[in-house]
């Protein structure tokens, strides 16, 4: 019989192939198959799961939730081939997450944040330019801002305005048809960039002053400067709008549109979560019951069809 590493190995293996990313279980569960051989265990028991979840003092307990639903998942897998395995009850350390409250910026906020970015020092530097792009990209397009720094120049074909999103969630692919004003801005600053890089040649389409890849981390914390900087954020405040919550103010802005101009939404809403990139029409049937005047829209479009019935 297998090790539990080995087990490990090979379950992170499938599940990857599968297009699963594992950020945060792969590197959980190989410290789960390290911490069962500390402790001598032969096979996976629901203490030694909750035991190992609540290692980390000190943090929410949805972390600890999160971790035993971790090993919830492998203890599946490795009962196929160890009987002796016991799958933890999720009422071990039972938790409900929430969603977090959507922030739906408006035009002129939008527009700050944009004017802001552009104004990034150096000026003789391509940072600005950059930022300018990227925060314009993620709110006329809805695209996540993995998906957005990920783009690679083959990605971005602006001749015919589409942008080509690879190995997204799940592993799947897809296409997102680009604004002509939204492609006169991309095509200024590939100009841009190109004459700033010069013979260098960019791994991505938005890069950084070296002309390397934009990291994750680093497009935070400018995000989060600039909010404070235009009054998005006060100065020590440690929660506010959010870079995902340009997804919720483009879905919110197509589904009002929608309903404004008379077409079924219902019907459409595949379209919607198909371009949004969503493994499940039900994550963008969320976005309905997020925002009281989308919610405004729905009621009078029943009362409507109510007054209109044979």
């Amino acid at each position: 019989m297998k090790s539990v590493k080995a087990a490990v190995e090979d379950y992170l293996a499938l599940r990857r192939g599968l297009g699963f990313k594992l950020r945060l279980a792969g590197p959980a569960l190989l410290d789960f198959a390290a911490f069962l051989e500390r402790e001598h265990a032969p096979h996976i028991t629901s203490e030694l799961a909750a035991r190992w979840a609540m290692l980390p003092r000190g943090c929410q307990p949805a972390l600890w939730a999160a971790r035993l639903r971790f090993v919830r998942g492998f203890a599946r897998h490795r009962r196929a081939t160890d009987p002796r395995t016991e799958i933890p009850p999720a009422s071990l350390l039972p938790f409900r997450p929430g969603r977090a409250r959507p922030y739906l910026y408006s035009e002129q906020e939008v527009q700050r944040l944009l004017v802001a970015a552009a104004a990034l020092q150096p000026s003789a530097s391509l940072r600005g330019a950059t930022y300018h792009c990227l925060f314009g990209l993620l709110a006329v397009t809805g695209l996540r801002i993995s998906e957005a720094i990920a783009l690679e120049l083959q990605d971005v074909d602006l001749e015919h305005g589409v942008l080509t999103i690879r190995g997204a969630k799940f592993g799947k692919s897809r296409l997102v048809p680009l604004h002509g004003s939204t492609i006169r801005v991309l095509t200024h600053y590939a100009q841009r960039r190109d004459r700033y890089l010069g013979t260098s040649r960019a791994p991505r389409f938005l890069v950084n002053d070296r002309g390397r890849s934009l990291e994750s981390s680093n497009v935070r914390r400018t995000f989060y400067r600039l909010s404070r900087q235009i009054g998005l954020r006060g100065p020590t405040d440690r929660r506010g709008p959010r870079l995902h919550d340009f997804r919720h103010r483009f879905a919110v802005r197509t589904l009002m549109r929608w309903y404004r101009s008379g077409q079924d939404s219902e019907r459409r809403l595949p379209v919607l979560s198909t371009y949004l990139g969503h493994a499940h029409i039900s994550d963008t049937y969320w976005y309905l019951s997020a925002h009281p005047q989308l919610l405004g829209l729905a009621k009078r479009r029943l009362e409507k069809r109510w007054e209109n019935w044979p």
